[in-house]
């Protein structure tokens, strides 16, 4: 029971020591005419920098939306499976809600926390098929 003491406060030390660190990638090349591994902007103006795997997002990536989607002004910062938000993440509107929690098959899932921006109130519990379970 000694051990566990110490690597508490190891542990610790390693993430405090992190904590100004961020997970970063190399910027977009300028050339969009080609499929790059780490980053793509789509016809809309939306841009994905993050992991890929046989052409499809999967791993840790920012899906940041353009001036021509539906989602203006939205960013997803989080994990993908197969070209969809799965996994944790955060994802923020333009007009300042957040959801930082779990994501399946796209969709808010699981538990999750969503903040009114607007309201300064949150929710904090289970999702399912991106709404509120509570």
């Amino acid at each position: 029971m000694k051990c566990l003491p110490a690597t508490i406060c190891l542990t610790a030390a390693m993430l405090l020591g992190n904590a100004g660190k961020s997970f970063s990638l190399p910027p977009c090349p300028s050339d969009q005419a080609q499929f790059y591994d780490t980053c793509y902007t789509f016809s809309d103006g939306s841009k994905y920098v993050g992991e890929y795997k046989n052409r499809k997002r999967n791993g840790h990536g920012t899906l940041t939306f353009g001036p021509s989607s539906q989602w203006v002004g939205d960013k997803y910062v989080g994990e993908f499976k197969d070209d969809t938000r799965n996994g944790q993440g955060t994802y923020t509107h333009a007009n300042g809600d957040k959801y930082v929690g779990e994501f399946k098959d796209g969709k808010k899932y699981g538990q999750g926390t969503f903040s009114f921006a607007k309201f300064g109130n949150k929710y904090v519990g289970e999702f399912k098929d991106g709404k509120a379970n509570g």
